[in-house]
């Protein structure tokens, strides 16, 4: 099944899910007892907005070993945790803004994990037990700042740096997914989650043991090679097999000057 969070004109934000290309709201939330209502309503009269607005955003660092390579940095012995804040998301079609602070933002294309149930010390074997389905993510970086600071919070916070949607998609198998980014049409990244350093259920289980994971919160798990610097006036796209696609144009933040 697919969940969204979607806009209908001026009607309140609401959840629903997806059937072929329509869309139905749910009573309730997928966090929680809901209630499917019909589909009525077409996805293209609707903005899919991030099909969820996270508790917190887990990420994890070089989790591929060629972007670890591209960096000229080791691969973790165990997973590298940062976080994002939940300000950070937006949604499909939204804007990514180009602060005037980095003159070197970059793309990163993710698989997302939608933590659907509380835990903390989770087994890696009941890992997925936890999971409420998976996304698509753009954990958008000032690679200049995060080399300037020497860790990462800024580099990875400022408002529209975490794109993620368009949906989430429960019937998804993690292990083997293609993902694809492509900035004006141009090839960029393209790897399998076979290539993960540290799987999902690896992942989930190491975060737990750190801090209780909460429905609604997200893991991304790292990008692969090839990211690269986006400028304002590109548009990127990222794809992850079996779940969809999530495009974003850039724009340059003016709300400065």
């Amino acid at each position: 099944m697919r969940f969204v969070r979607y806009q209908q004109d001026d009607k309140p934000v609401q959840y629903g899910w997806i059937y072929a290309d329509q869309v139905g709201p749910i009573e309730g939330t997928p966090f929680g007892e809901y209630r499917r209502l019909e589909v009525d309503t077409s996805i293209q009269s609707v903005r899919l907005l991030s099909p969820v607005i996270p508790g917190k955003i887990i990420c994890v660092g070089r989790n591929y070993v060629e972007h670890a390579r591209e960096h000229h940095a080791d691969v973790p012995q165990i997973p590298l945790l940062f976080m994002k804040p939940s300000s950070s998301c937006i949604g499909l079609n939204d804007e990514i803004i180009h602060p005037p602070q980095t003159k070197q933002m970059e793309h990163e294309a993710e698989l997302a994990v939608v933590i659907g149930k509380s835990g903390r010390w989770i087994a890696a074997e009941r890992a997925l037990d936890y999971v409420l389905g998976y996304s698509i993510a753009n954990d958008v970086t000032a690679r200049d700042l995060q080399r300037l600071d020497g860790q990462w919070t800024r580099a990875k916070s400022f408002d529209t740096f975490c794109p993620l949607g368009p949906w989430i998609e429960t019937d998804f198998d993690p292990s083997d997914a293609l993902i694809t980014c492509r900035v004006n049409d141009e090839l960029r990244q393209m790897a399998s989650t076979r290539e993960m350093v540290f799987t999902v259920s690896q992942l989930i289980a190491f975060a737990s043991t750190v801090m209780t994971l909460d429905p609604g919160d997200v893991l991304l798990t790292g990008t692969p090679a090839g990211v690269g610097v986006l400028s304002p006036g590109d548009k990127v796209q990222i794809e992850i097999e079996g779940i969809g696609t999530l495009s974003n144009s850039v724009i340059l933040e003016t709300s400065h000057l």
